[in-house]
C-alpha cells in the first residue's frame, strides 16, 4: 500500500478483533471524536494550511478501523463549522480563515470561537499591578501616570492556541479590575459587561511571531500573524488598551459598511 501523504500520522482506530459481529459498536462515538480531534488539531496548529487536501473518507475508515457512518459524521461536524469545505467527486480541503471578528465592533473572543464550533477555555499567564510608564500612556493615550494592571492570556479553540491577550486597564477608570480574579471570565468579557466606553480605535496589522508569542501560539518564530490593538475610552477617560495577536492563518477580519445615499464611494 503506498503511503499518502494526507494521511494523519495519528488516530490509528481499534483492531478489526476487538469488534463483535452482529453488535453494534461501542466505539464509534469516541472514534468520531477521535477523528475530529485530530483533524482540528491539524487545522488548528497550521500544520495543514487553507486549500490542502485531507485523506478521503476510505482512507479515513482504513485508518481508524470505523465504519463509513463514523468518518462522514466527523466530515459533516468540520464542514458546517467552516473549518474543512467538502467538493463532491473531488474530496475535503482545508477551508479558508474560519474565525472572522467585526472590525466596527468589540466582540468576546469566546464568541469567535464558539462561532467555530469548538471548546473555548482561556488562562492568565501574566498578572501585575504598576504605574504606567511613557510606553504605556503613549498606547493609552493618557496625559499623566495613571495606576495600571497588565494582563496576558492566552485563549484556546479546543486544545489548540487561538489567540495571545495583551492588556492594560486604566484602575483610574476601572477601580474593580484590580482585585477582580479573572478565574471564571476573560479580562476582555469582563470589560465589556462593566465598563461603559464611547469611543474605540482598532489598528490591524501583520507581523512575524516573536520567540515568546510564538512559543505561546505553538507556532515558528516569524510565522505570520494577525495583530489588531484596541484602545477604548469613556469620554477622554482611557478605559484599556489591549494587543491580540491571532495565527495569521486562522483568522480574518470583516467589516460591513452601509452608505448614507446611493451614490457609490
Amino acid at each position: 500500500m503506498k503511503e499518502n501523504k494526507g494521511a494523519l500520522p495519528i488516530g490509528k482506530g481499534r483492531p478489526a478483533a476487538a469488534r463483535s459481529e452482529g453488535k453494534p459498536e461501542p466505539a464509534a462515538t469516541s472514534l468520531h471524536q477521535r477523528i475530529l480531534g485530530d483533524i482540528q488539531g491539524y487545522i488548528l496548529s497550521g500544520q495543514w494550511e487553507p486549500g490542502r487536501k485531507i485523506p478521503v473518507e476510505h482512507e479515513l475508515m482504513e485508518q481508524y478501523r470505523c465504519s463509513r457512518m463514523t468518518v462522514n459524521k466527523a466530515l459533516t461536524q468540520l464542514a458546517r463549522a467552516g473549518i474543512i469545505v467538502r467538493r463532491r467527486k473531488v474530496g475535503s480541503f482545508v477551508g479558508k480563515p474560519h474565525s472572522q471578528s467585526a472590525v466596527l465592533s468589540i466582540p468576546d473572543i469566546k464568541t469567535e470561537v464558539d462561532a467555530l464550533g469548538l471548546p473555548y477555555r482561556f488562562e492568565v499567564l501574566e498578572r501585575r499591578r504598576r504605574r504606567a510608564t511613557r510606553d504605556d500612556r503613549a498606547l493609552l493615550g493618557a496625559d499623566e501616570a495613571v495606576p495600571l494592571l497588565e494582563l496576558v492570556c492566552r485563549h484556546f479553540a479546543k486544545d489548540q492556541p487561538f489567540c495571545i491577550e495583551y492588556r492594560l486597564i486604566n484602575l483610574q477608570a476601572v477601580a474593580g479590575a484590580a482585585t477582580e480574579t479573572f478565574a471564571e471570565i476573560s479580562p476582555g468579557a469582563w470589560l465589556l459587561r462593566q465598563v461603559p466606553w464611547n469611543m474605540a480605535e482598532h489598528r490591524i496589522r501583520a507581523a512575524g511571531a516573536e520567540p515568546e508569542v510564538a512559543a505561546r501560539l505553538k507556532v515558528k518564530t516569524g510565522s505570520p500573524c494577525l495583530i489588531v490593538e484596541r484602545t477604548t475610552r469613556n469620554k477622554t477617560i482611557p478605559v484599556t488598551f489591549v494587543r491580540l495577536t491571532y495565527p495569521g492563518n486562522l483568522h480574518e477580519l470583516v467589516a460591513t459598511f452601509t452608505t448614507l445615499s446611493s451614490a457609490a464611494a
